[in-house]
């Protein structure tokens, strides 16, 4: 699934949950539910509002008729982090379908007001869902981003764009962007893309843990100094350690004798993956992997403030990892 539906009707009349940890495709889903508002009613009073900052008072007033348009809506985010005692209230908005008010609520995903987005669902709200993409779709998102823009791009081009910009949504579809306005209006090919963030490769969380996880320490150690002078986030390459290191536990568990593409699809990674993959699991048994997804969970605790030292702590995490590997 590459992106979230739409709504397949007004908003106006009902409440309708975008819901999954996708940011890109939630914040692209309340922007066309906005610009549908706004095509059936251009005076339409759009609200926005967290919902931790959300109290009875204050979502009466947002919810109630407008003095200024005779349409309003409201768009709550967080939806996750809601005050338990306006669930209620929030169920009866749902109910209520008033037809000149429309309610959007934004879920991040996650366990964490479950049972509030059962109750919506079981009420017959609109659920538009924004899930994350797995690894191996990344470079179809690249394709259709490309194509959404009035351009195309080959398979080739769009792995290497993955490769070289890394996994999060936002930075890819700002790299399609970008390549598409400097660009001379035809195909983006491999040689663009190289071109333009052929360097980046280098100074990625995601180059930092390939380096480690195939137990080049010295490479890995200057990556991750490289990543760190550039402005990498230090969670970025604890969140690529952990992938990487789940990833190897998942391919030196599957079973042998499988296609390319069922075992790239059990273990969570594009086909072409497959090959350095293989190589980095010759020198790791799932002891040795346990231990590593222990250390960065340690590590990805101390980037998020248990250590004053961020660098220092991805530095010690990194060694470890690296020598973890059997030679």
């Amino acid at each position: 699934m590459l992106c979230c539906v739409v709504a397949s009707k007004s908003p106006f009349g009902r409440l309708v949950l975008v819901s999954g940890p996708e940011s890109l495709f939630a914040d692209r889903a309340v922007d066309a539910l906005s610009q549908q508002m706004r095509s059936e009613t251009p005076d339409v009073e759009i609200s926005e509002i967290e919902a931790p900052r959300l109290d009875q008072g204050k979502l009466v007033e947002i919810t109630s008729p407008s003095l200024f348009s005779s349409r309003r809506a409201v768009v709550i985010h967080e939806l996750e982090n809601l005050p338990p005692d306006l669930d209620a209230e929030l169920m009866n908005l749902a109910g209520a379908q008033l037809p000149d008010i429309a309610v959007i609520v934004v879920h991040g995903g996650g366990p964490k007001g479950k049972r509030l987005l059962e109750k919506l669902k079981s009420a017959g709200v609109e659920v538009i869902e924004c899930a994350a993409l797995k690894p191996w779709e990344l470079p179809q998102f690249v394709s259709a981003e490309v194509k959404r823009a009035g351009s195309s791009i080959d398979s080739r081009a769009a792995s290497a764009l993955v490769d070289a910009v890394g996994h999060d949504l936002q930075a890819l579809a700002a790299a399609v962007t970008q390549l598409i306005s400097d660009g001379d209006g035809g195909p983006i090919t491999v040689d663009q893309v190289r071109r333009y963030f052929g360097g980046r490769s280098e100074v990625t969380s995601f180059a930092v843990a390939d380096a480690a996880l195939a137990g080049r320490t010295g490479p890995a150690m200057e990556q991750l100094r490289w990543a760190l002078a550039t402005g990498v986030a230090p969670v970025l390459i604890t969140s690529a350690l952990a992938s990487g290191i789940r990833g190897l536990g998942k391919l030196v568990a599957a079973a042998g004798g499988q296609r390319e593409a069922d075992l790239a699809r059990e273990v969570g990674v594009p086909p072409w993956k497959l090959k350095s993959m293989r190589a980095q699991a010759r020198g790791w048994d799932q002891g040795s992997l346990a231990t590593a997804l222990k250390v960065i969970a340690a590590a990805d605790a101390d980037v998020k403030g248990a250590a004053d030292d961020a660098a220092y702590a991805l530095e010690r995490a990194v060694l470890s990892v690296s020598r973890l590997r059997h030679s």
